[in-house]
């Protein structure tokens, strides 16, 4: 009998792979300026028209605005939040995630990536790189934080296109 969905044969159990998109992190700061924020909303835009799930911290400021461009282009957004209601998540997220864990949920937020992008240079958000980096995933920085051996765009466009490349999705 098969119970798993259509199209993938008869299994015991849904055991089918997940679809193959890239799962590419936004992050940045919770009260990012307009020009950080506008940047957030494109390149959530262009991740969704590029088929990728975007995954965030599912609250204010980067989050929302990365989300919201996401949404907004038919695209899947995942907010992993700090706290253990989903309720406080952004209306733009597709999937609320409540972790109870605090500013720990960037360790969950970057292993769950394939490539991360990060806007704007606050503390968290440069938690969340050097966590990506411990774990090999890669990092592009978009008006924010220079660091060695993350490489930094000038445009959302190149921000999306590095960092899909790197995922391995569409560049």
């Amino acid at each position: 009998m098969s119970i798993g969905p259509p199209g993938c044969g008869d299994v015991e159990l849904d055991s089918c792979p997940v679809k193959g998109s890239p799962y590419v992190a936004v992050c940045g700061a919770s009260d990012p300026d307009s020009r950080q924020r506008e940047l957030a909303r494109e390149v959530g835009r262009r991740l969704a028209e590029a088929g990728a799930v975007v995954l965030c911290g599912g609250l204010g400021g980067v989050m929302e605005a990365a989300a919201e461009g996401a949404s907004g282009a038919g695209g899947t957004v995942v907010g992993i939040l700090p706290g253990a209601d989903r309720a406080s998540g952004s209306a733009h997220l597709t999937v609320a995630i409540a972790s109870g864990l605090g500013e720990a949920r960037n360790a969950v937020l970057t292993c769950a990536a394939d490539a991360v992008i990060a806007i704007g240079g606050g503390w968290g958000t440069l938690s969340e790189i050097g966590l990506a980096r411990r774990r090999d995933r890669p990092v592009v920085a978009l008006a924010g934080w220079e660091l060695e051996g993350v490489p930094v765009a000038v445009s959302a466009e190149e921000a999306v296109r590095s960092a899909l490349a790197e995922a391995g999705g569409p560049a």
